[in-house]
């Protein structure tokens, strides 16, 4: 098995709002899209970010190359419990993830 970091182009999160985040996983080659597509589990990214697996959104988006998650934020945004207002640090935590 293969670190997503390798094998993937780019991993990116981002605010998708005041309660939602998104994780984009681009991949530069078809094979790399399957790749992804077929070995990162919904459940291993839910346990991840350690929330339900019914909670975690997953878009495969063959077209683009893309395997986009969106999950609730721990905080609303702006809260005094939030602490990554713009959702940037969660990619990093799908980086070791194994496909």
């Amino acid at each position: 098995m293969t670190a997503l970091a390798e094998v993937a182009g780019k991993i990116r999160s981002k605010n998708a709002g005041p309660f939602w985040l998104t994780v984009d996983i681009f991949c530069e080659t078809e094979e790399a899209y399957t790749r992804v597509s077929n070995g990162l589990s919904t459940e291993a990214v839910a346990t991840r970010f350690g929330i339900p697996e019914d909670s975690l959104r997953r878009f495969d988006i063959a077209d683009l190359q893309v395997v986009k998650f969106s999950l609730p934020r721990p905080a609303i945004q702006g809260t005094p419990g939030d602490r990554d207002m713009h959702g940037a640090s969660f990619a990093n935590l799908l980086a070791g993830l194994e496909v």
